[in-house]
């Protein structure tokens, strides 16, 4: 899942803006000027790496003429002592883009890895793990990026290229079928999901058509037997209360994907450093 540059170049200038301010007065009284140095970002922790786009770029636009190199390929899952990057040019320019640099790679690896980690639990079912919504504001292209490098699958990516018709959809409309015939209506040309709660939300939702269900909150047992009764009339989603424990036990029951929120709203950062090293 490729990012746009432009979007990259955007949000880092704007993180950038957001540490340094005015300055970084800490390198301006402690780094002698035309100092020059070499920097190596090390995995600390095992893990995907993601988001070396937005590391490079803050170095770079902190230094225009650093010379960056990368040491591993991200989307790949790493053991600690990796070496991920290596920079070498102003130490002022490596120091201020430090932090921001950082930020990016550990908060985007740490979406990567709890991605892979789904990814594994489920290996073998035919099911897929997805995102959801559910990310940091402004940040969402990064963080669906993230997910895909882990292995995942995005989903929808906003309210405008899926109708995903919920229980308060469904209730301002006056029931399922009236919400699906009013998408298929308004909007022919995009896919339909409907949330079910009960099998027989399920089967209103696939009396009015709907190519996608839903599954929210319902144990392994409801599961499987809404998948045997549907048999390949609909492709079913499973969500709600799904963590690494359960995981595997809801891609069992014969379900076609998993959305987990939490790759998104919950990951922990994946533990990288930076050393710096004062060339003569």
């Amino acid at each position: 899942m490729p990012l746009d540059p432009t979007f990259v170049a955007d949000v880092v200038a704007r993180a950038l803006a957001e540490d340094v301010g005015d300055g970084d007065v800490t390198t301006a009284a402690t780094v002698p000027d035309g100092a020059r140095a070499t920097a190596t970002i090390t995995q600390k922790a095992p893990g995907v790496v993601f988001g070396l786009d937005l590391a490079e770029q803050a170095f770079r636009q902190q230094d225009p003429d650093a010379e960056i190199e990368r040491l591993a390929p991200e989307s790949t899952w790493h053991e600690p002592g990796t070496q991920i990057l290596r920079i070498t040019g102003t130490a002022a320019g490596i120091v201020t883009a430090e932090r921001t640099a950082l930020n990016f790679l550990q908060r985007l690896s740490g979406v990567a890895t709890l991605t892979n980690r789904y990814v594994q639990a489920i290996d073998g079912t035919g099911a897929r793990i997805l995102d959801t919504r559910k990310t940091t504001p402004t940040l969402r292209p990064l963080e669906k990026a993230a997910v895909v490098a882990g292995g995942g699958t995005s989903h929808r990516f906003g309210l405008f290229d899926m109708v995903l018709i919920k229980e308060n959809h469904v209730e301002a409309a006056g029931g399922i079928a009236n919400a699906v015939g009013a998408a298929q209506r308004r909007f022919p040309d995009i896919a339909i999901e409907v949330e079910a709660e009960t099998a027989d939300d399920v089967r209103e939702a696939l009396a009015a058509g709907a190519p996608r269900i839903l599954l929210d909150n319902m144990t392994p047992d409801a599961m499987r037997a809404i998948a045997t009764e549907v048999a390949g009339r609909a492709e079913l989603e499973a969500s709600g209360n799904i963590d690494l424990h359960t995981v595997r036990a809801a891609a069992e029951t014969g379900v076609d994907f998993i959305s987990v929120g939490a790759l998104t709203h919950s990951a922990p950062a994946l533990d990288l450093s930076l050393i710096l090293e004062r060339l003569p």
